[in-house]
């Protein structure tokens, strides 16, 4: 299987699933009456690396936890290689799970860690140490397999977690936000080696995050969440250009969507200071979306203040505000215009989304 990003089993990407190793059909879950999953139905492809995104108390680690056995849903059902997985216990459901917290022991080497799961199964010491072993050479953790934990880095310690999960064997990997601790440098650079090494193996894999740029550059599809449900489940490119929901137009993307309010009536949009064009069957409150590098600063356009300037070197992220409008635009390279300097801002041309104005926010164009 190709290490390529993006690469996904024949058939897989922009279409649903037709083998579904893991499947949720109408899973609920609550805390008291606060209801945390509100009927969550997916399948996850054999092969298929599916990245849960959504903010903080969305349910997308109690989702993953559900799967693992570690939490019991309160209604609906879950399957594994087609299997009701109603009462089986977390080590019969065969997953590995890597957490962000490492959950190593610190009194074991890292050979110790990793051969843990396979002495908890009574596997010989000779074989233990083979499987051990063709880990470590993977991960590039073969010269240090007699230290301990206390004496790895961040990166050294998420890489044995990988390890311990690998020799399982598992037909499931579930990740829950296993890059969090660490540093951005190393988050980057761990990213790319957690892509490259599930399709290398060829498993099914959950990864659960907060970062939507981890999302975006390792799945195959991507479940964004919002308050308990599936805003949207879909390959990166079409969450990126076809967002279903406002929610994900402004969730998915850095500088993310500027989404402006308005009332449609003819065939246009009258956002703030901005004309825009909608198609003539909508009509009423919308919400109309443009990305930051649709927005074209211009010498005579819509006049705006700069705000923010955020030079990065390859680009120039701008926020613009004038009265109650802010845009966010993005300019190549390093462009100098300071706080406080006045812009002129055209929209013309721009790829514009349309929602609905209502909590839902479902697309219309």
């Amino acid at each position: 299987m190709t290490l390529v990003r993006g690469a996904a089993p024949a058939g897989l990407r922009g279409s649903a699933p037709s083998e579904s190793e893991v499947e949720l059909d109408g899973v609920t879950k609550g805390w008291g009456a606060t209801p945390t999953l509100r009927g969550i139905t997916l399948g996850v492809t054999k092969g298929e690396l599916l990245v849960v995104v959504g903010p903080s108390g969305c349910g997308k680690s109690t989702t993953l936890r559900i799967v693992a056995g570690l939490e019991e849903a309160d209604g609906g059902a879950v399957r594994i290689g087609g299997k009701s997985m109603n009462g089986v216990a977390p080590q019969d459901r065969d997953v590995a799970m890597v957490f962000q917290g490492y959950a190593l022991y610190p009194t074991m080497t890292v050979r110790e860690n990793i051969e843990f799961p396979l002495k908890m199964r009574k596997m010989p010491a000779a074989e233990r140490h083979k499987q051990a072993d063709e880990a470590a050479e993977i991960l590039e953790l073969g010269r240090l397999m007699e230290r301990l934990p206390s004496e790895l880095s961040g990166g050294e310690r998420q890489r044995v977690a990988m390890g311990r999960a690998i020799v399982r064997r598992p037909r499931v990997f579930l990740f829950d936000e296993p890059l969090s601790n660490l540093d951005a440098a190393l988050r980057q650079e761990l990213r790319v080696e957690i892509g490259q090494l599930v399709r290398k193996l060829g498993v099914t894999a959950i990864y659960v995050t907060h970062d939507q740029v981890e999302a975006m550059t390792l799945a195959d599809r991507i479940c964004i969440m919002n308050k308990g449900k599936i805003e949207q489940l879909a390959p990166p490119r079409a969450v990126y250009e076809t967002p279903a929901t406002s929610f994900v137009a402004g969730f998915i993307g850095a500088p993310k969507m500027n989404l402006l309010a308005g009332d449609a009536v003819g065939g246009v949009a009258t956002c703030g200071p901005f004309t825009l064009p909608v198609p003539a069957g909508i009509a009423g409150p919308v919400v109309v979306g443009v990305r930051p590098e649709d927005v074209q600063l211009v010498d005579d356009g819509v006049p705006l203040d700069v705000a923010v300037a955020e030079p990065l070197g390859a680009e120039t992220n701008f926020v613009l505000r004038a009265g109650d409008v802010e845009l966010r635009a993005r300019a190549p390279g390093f462009d100098l215009r300071g706080i406080g300097t006045k812009v002129h801002v055209s929209l013309a041309g721009a790829r514009l989304h349309v929602f609905a104005a209502d909590e839902a926010g479902k697309r219309l164009a």
